[in-house]
């Protein structure tokens, strides 16, 4: 697996490229969305111009959720403490692979269609849904009901996007986030399933 090394979270001061106190220190001028690209990252297309915003916006929230709940299934993955350690931590490294494994090509099908994608942590803080989890301990139970509230936004997210890619006639990323989709329905039904017996995870 790629080892990650992204900037520090923290929001750079003025410098020329940021606002002091700018929202999460995204710079001064990038579109939230990742469109319109900058002309030299601007790949050409025959979608037309709302339809590849309307795909770059959703589609890096995407992106930024995966890598933030990738985070917090290694998270839990490595903090777990459970009679079912053994399934339990073998499953969240399953599911963490599983997105982490999803970031890359949709990422580069945002730059297939001209649009940009993440840049930094800062980055995916401003545009992720999903909820940090900085506790020194969570309990086996809160951690599957967490990930399955997770998966669950995900769920919807990923139908939106799927219904906007159809309507911007972008079939190949349609293609893909169903697959995107049937992931998380298969994460969200194996979490749904233990959380039904979760009184007996600790």
């Amino acid at each position: 697996m790629a080892v990650l090394t992204p900037p520090s979270l923290q929001a750079a001061e003025t410098d020329g490229t940021t606002k002091k106190g700018a929202s999460k220190g995204i710079p001064v001028g990038r579109p939230r969305g990742g469109f319109p690209a900058p002309r030299q990252l601007a790949t050409p297309t025959d979608l037309k111009p709302e339809e590849v915003q309307k795909v770059t916006e959703i589609c890096n929230q995407i992106v930024a959720d995966h890598f933030a709940l990738y985070v917090k299934y290694k998270n839990f993955h490595w903090h777990l403490s459970s009679s079912h350690f053994r399934d339990y931590h073998l499953m969240f490294d399953e599911h963490a692979d599983e997105l982490f494994g999803a970031i890359d090509p949709l990422a580069e099908r945002i730059r297939k269609i001209g649009g940009t994608t993440i840049r930094s942590l800062n980055h995916i803080q401003e545009l992720t849904e999903v909820v940090d989890d900085d506790e020194d301990y969570v309990t086996p139970q809160a951690m599957i009901e967490r990930l399955l509230e997770e998966n669950k936004k995900s769920l919807k997210t990923t139908r939106d996007a799927i219904e906007i890619t159809d309507e911007a006639r972008d079939y190949p990323t349609n293609d893909l986030l169903q697959e995107l989709l049937d992931a998380a329905e298969r994460r969200t039904w194996f979490l749904h399933e233990i959380s039904q017996g979760a009184d007996n995870a600790a």
